[in-house]
């Protein structure tokens, strides 16, 4: 369980999803946080890291990895498919 609610989470997850925007930008995508529940940060994938083979790289190896060590082990970051932004209480 994670030491921090989640309205304590939200600016530290955007400032250091802001700073991987960066270099998801310089290869045409994007990344857009929809939600953060019970420490699961819920975000979404897009432009051309939509479909690509090396978004769950992305996703799992940059973004987890490093909220993983700068903000709680215990973190997860989870990638919302377009058209399930209303159900994220499914996914998982």
């Amino acid at each position: 369980m994670l030491p921090f609610t989640d309205d304590e989470l939200r600016p530290i997850v955007e400032d250091m999803l802001n700073k991987a925007k960066v270099w998801i930008q310089k290869d045409g995508g994007d990344v857009t946080l929809l939600d953060i529940k019970d420490g699961t940060v819920y975000v979404q994938l897009q432009g051309a890291c939509v479909g690509c083979g090396s978004s769950g790289t992305t996703i799992k190896f940059g973004i987890e990895k490093e909220m993983k060590t700068m903000i709680h082990p215990e973190i997860i970051v989870m990638n919302v498919p377009h058209g399930w932004e209303d159900k994220l209480d499914q996914l998982g």
